[in-house]
């Protein structure tokens, strides 16, 4: 498949083109310290269902600020961190002590052979080169040992979610000159564009081609509630790369307006609270055992 146009959200975030997705899998550390308070991590039981029983060494694969980190410790016996970003490695540290937290990346881990009983990576795959990733995941695991990729946020089914789409494709409609013949969706252009961003991509998977070291994968899907006021909306808005990789002045412009539709249509201000669904769908896998 060839990589896709960034604008194009018929296609999942895996197959951007590479200097797109260099350029936002590498914008995280920006906002190192707001992504740790504002972005939720997985859920335990998503955690549970991929790890059912205590393992000897798990690895947390792309750990960024450690929001999976911390779920894994006391489900094994020794936790790695695998992040690349120092930024991010470094709120990783200080927020979860005695972790081992190592520079290194799907592709390339700096972790002996058959070391690993498992390596989970929670909403960090899609921006690895998959095939190599598949290979060093094998190469560090022992046979039999899990590869879990879990992707968590709001629900693009929740009622929240739908209902924000709805206003904003209507806030476009109502505030854009579509020029007689334009069939583009309203939401594709404009604030509402701007805002909902990767929210219209398809769901992500772990997929797994031929040639690998890796059983087909199961899939599990997990959904809660969270009950979030506007500044963690907006807070949360802030973590997606997407938001994160705008030019300064379109980020606080997209913000702005963000928390005045917030306001305005929502009627979500100060300590008022929206329950926001979320969903987190866990892909598990196991290592071939060798021939």
């Amino acid at each position: 498949m060839t990589d896709a146009d960034p604008l194009d959200f018929d296609v999942p975030l895996s197959h951007l083109r590479p200097q797109e997705k260099a350029a936002r899998a590498g914008s995280f550390g920006e906002a190192a310290s707001h992504y740790e308070r504002y972005r939720p991590g997985p859920p335990a039981a998503a955690v549970d269902w991929i790890l059912p029983t205590k393992v000897g060494t798990v690895v947390d694969l792309g750990a960024g600020t450690g929001a999976l980190t911390r779920l894994l410790i006391g489900r094994a016996e020794e936790v790695i961190a695998i992040e690349p970003d120092d930024r991010m490695r470094s709120v990783l540290t200080a927020q979860v002590p005695g972790v081992r937290a190592m520079m290194g990346r799907g592709e390339s881990m700096p972790i002996p052979d058959r070391s690993a009983d498992a390596v989970l990576a929670s909403s960090s795959w899609h921006w690895m080169d998959p095939v190599p990733t598949l290979h060093e995941v094998g190469r560090i695991l022992v046979p039999g040992g899990i590869l879990g990729a879990l992707w968590s946020g709001p629900d693009p089914e929740g009622p929240f979610v739908v209902q924000a789409q709805a206003l904003l494709a209507e806030q476009s409609r109502a505030g854009a000159s579509v020029a007689a013949g334009d069939e583009r969706d309203p939401r594709e252009s404009g604030v509402a564009g701007l805002i909902m961003g990767d929210a219209r991509r398809p769901l992500p998977s772990l997929e797994i081609p031929p040639g690998v070291p890796f059983d087909q994968p199961e899939h599990e899907v997990f959904t809660w509630d969270v009950a979030l006021d506007a500044d963690e909306l907006i807070g949360l808005l802030g973590t997606f790369s997407w938001i994160i990789t705008m030019p300064e002045e379109t980020r606080h412009r997209v913000i702005a307006e963000a928390r005045r539709l917030l306001r305005d249509l929502l009627g979500v201000e100060g300590e008022v609270t929206v329950d926001v669904a979320f969903r987190a769908d866990a892909w598990r896998s196991r290592r071939k055992e060798p021939a």
